[in-house]
């Protein structure tokens, strides 16, 4: 196997910079620097492109440019839906609970931790084998005071893609507020608000070819949530701090790339990971595949392989020039299994020994059969010095 310089396959960790967004930033930058909240003539070309940039992002949603604010990132958003949401429905006395799943990102899960020690209620509703949220569970755990549901669009680890129209339906049917941290999926899959039932969307530029630090939040126009940030009147008054201008612009020229592209990019990555997926489960034995086979993100595919310790193979790998994660970017200095992984039923010790490979429109058929090649390599490698290997393969054989 000749060695390749870099095959990056961690997408979901992040996606480099498009050049077309690059350069829609340049200008603001240093020509047009004025800040659009000021109201003097260097403003108006800095304030024009944020209410361009919104109107470009409003329409990749079907949503109206005044339901998008500008944030730092998925997280942020996050954050503000959840605890601006469980403060202001608490003022109105309309309760203080909020259900969530247990395939969240860190992001909800830690906010929603902190929200039980504010005193507020908190449900995690459990997946199945497939990662997809249990929907009678779901129906089971609303309750009078239940005032948000808050489920992603697709998981970061396993790419299972949830069923969000029908959770926001339920959720409507019952006069609860729906949330969904699409920062995965957004750019990745067709998003339609309307259509989708969806109330509140996270979503993180830099997951789909905008830079680092920059995201939004959609909020339907029925619902006035408060300011999560407090100081000046930035984005209608609702998120306070100075407007970071080539961000927004950046983030919105990706946006309207991605969609641009977005079924021939779907199309091309599906067929890439699927090959992946074969190529894995025909030559290297004792792996389980996770997550949903049809109802997942185009370019995600995770695996456990037994008797093989993520963290070590992805040493291995790295010095054959594959990049690649054992999942959530957010929790790599974690010494425990993935609570993903937990929440679908892994074992705990396969657990321990699953990697995420997540494609772009960029990788190429070559990338994906030497990564798999190295893979493959680092497993047998890893394998024949565990006598537990030895002694379980020769069970199975007797079996």
């Amino acid at each position: 196997m000749k060695q390749m310089e870099k095959v990056y396959l961690d997408y979901a960790a992040t996606a480099p910079l498009r050049k077309e967004a690059l350069e829609a930033m340049m200008p603001y930058f240093i020509e047009d620097f004025g800040n659009p909240s000021s109201i003097h003539s260097m403003s108006r070309s800095p304030r024009a492109a944020v209410r361009e940039a919104r109107e470009t992002i409003a329409k990749t949603l079907n949503a109206d440019p005044s339901e998008i604010y500008f944030t730092s990132g998925g997280t942020e958003s996050d954050n503000w839906a959840l605890i601006s949401t469980a403060q202001l429905m608490s003022q109105k006395g309309k309760g203080k609970h909020i259900i969530i799943s247990t395939i969240e990102h860190h992001a909800i899960m830690e906010t929603a931790d902190y929200l039980v020690k504010q005193g507020y209620e908190v449900t995690k509703v459990g997946v199945d084998e497939t990662g997809l949220v249990k929907m009678d569970e779901l129906e089971k755990a609303i309750r009078p005071d239940t005032v948000l549901i808050s489920i992603m669009t697709a998981n970061n680890e396993v790419g299972t893609i949830e069923p969000v129209a029908e959770i926001g339906k339920l959720a409507h049917d019952h006069g609860i507020l729906f949330h969904t941290d699409a920062v995965q999926a957004y750019g990745h899959m067709p998003i339609d608000v309307k259509a989708m039932n969806i109330d509140m969307l996270s979503v993180s530029g830099h997951k789909f070819g905008g830079p680092k630090g920059i995201g939004f939040l959609y909020v339907t126009k029925s619902v006035r949530l408060p300011p999560f940030m407090h100081g000046g009147e930035q984005e209608n008054g609702r998120r306070a701090g100075t407007t970071n201008v080539p961000g927004i612009v950046g983030m919105a020229k990706a946006a309207e790339i991605a969609h641009r592209d977005l079924e021939k990019n779907m199309e091309r990555m599906t067929g890439l990971r699927d090959h992946y997926i074969e190529r894995i489960e025909k030559e290297i034995p004792y792996c389980k595949f996770n997550g949903h086979r049809t109802k997942r993100l185009p370019g995600n595919a995770n695996f456990s392989f037994y008797f093989v310790e993520g963290e070590s193979l992805l040493m291995n790998l790295g010095m054959k020039g594959v990049c690649i994660s054992t999942g959530s970017a957010c929790a790599s200095g974690s010494l425990d299994p993935s609570h993903v992984l937990m929440a679908i039923g892994v074992p705990h010790e396969i657990a321990h020994g699953s990697i995420r490979v997540s494609l772009s429109e960029d990788t190429t058929l070559e990338q994906i059969d030497y990564a798999v090649d190295a893979i493959k390599s680092a497993v047998a490698t890893m394998r024949s010095l565990s006598p537990l290997y030895d002694d379980f393969v020769k069970t199975h054989k007797e079996a």
